[in-house]
């Protein structure tokens, strides 16, 4: 009788570790971690879109939002699982050098060139980014770089390239450091100069002494992808929870809501969905 018991006891202790262990397994399949950019945090379209996601799919999402560049050095040490960025150059090295799989088109905005009303540069309605940035430069009028290798900072370092400019080193351009939100708050308050996606601008519009005053130029389109990160090269990485976040944000339900976000409160759209389209019709 105690043999049996004790037989019985140790299976049953065999039993709960497996299921311990099981349910720990299966949590953590449902663990994602989504590094994304600084813009789609501010502009709040993630505190809308990922409850959804969580809710349908079941998983918990923990988001780093940081520059897309700092997003793909994240993905190159397997530290995410998937990523929604938005700069296209550097998402291109990121795939051809086997980091990343799966790339999706998801959305677009366009940058814009904020500044102060009494605009001392004279660069409002200047048809050129490239040469209202000339413009700031041979005025030496404030400008607030985010300096963060972000896809925003990309950006602003091609029209300086495109201006023929050398921004970095003079004392009118200032680096922050810092994300979109917080680098268009220092512009505001200094009353300089910035490089913004519409997004988080327009979200913050109401507490910005800043105007848009260059936009339009198709050049300032700010295309946004998701991409799930290898799975070949780092065996920790949620493939499948990669792959349900991409199907989810390129899916009607969440194309719908990005197409939808801020019409009502800010009386237009942030983002535009892109889901199927391909890159160069976008714009057009």
């Amino acid at each position: 009788m105690k043999k049996g018991f004790l037989k019985f006891t140790a299976i049953a202790a065999s039993a709960a570790l497996f299921l311990a262990f099981g349910g720990a397994a299966r949590a953590e399949e449902k663990n994602l971690i989504l590094a994304t950019t600084t813009s789609t945090q501010d502009s709040g379209l993630l505190d809308v879109l990922l409850p959804v996601f969580e809710k349908d799919g079941g998983y918990f999402v923990k988001t780093i939002a940081v520059g897309s560049g700092q997003a793909m050095a994240m993905g190159q040490k397997g530290e995410a699982d998937v990523l929604l960025v938005h700069s296209p150059d550097a998402e291109k090295k990121f795939m051809d050098e086997g980091f990343g799989v799966d790339r999706r088109l998801v959305m677009h905005n366009d940058f814009v060139i904020v500044g102060p009303s009494s605009d001392p540069a004279g660069i409002k309605g200047e048809k050129s980014a490239a040469e209202a940035m000339k413009k700031i430069a041979s005025s030496s009028s404030v400008f607030l770089s985010r300096g963060d290798n972000s896809g925003t900072h990309s950006k602003e370092k091609s029209l300086w390239k495109s201006a023929a400019v050398t921004a970095e080193g003079q004392g009118w351009y200032q680096q922050t450091g810092l994300g979109m939100g917080q680098t268009l708050s220092v512009a505001s308050e200094k009353g300089g100069y910035t490089l913004a996606d519409r997004g988080t601008y327009l979200s913050m519009k109401k507490n910005l002494s800043l105007e848009v005053l260059v936009e339009g130029e198709k050049s300032l389109l700010n295309i946004y992808h998701v991409i799930g990160v290898n799975p070949a090269k780092f065996e920790k990485v949620n493939a499948a929870g990669a792959k349900a976040f991409g199907d989810f944000i390129v899916g009607e339900k969440a194309q719908a809501m990005v197409k939808s976000y801020g019409v009502e409160k800010y009386g237009s759209a942030l983002f535009f969905p892109d889901a199927g389209k391909k890159v160069e019709d976008l714009g057009k």
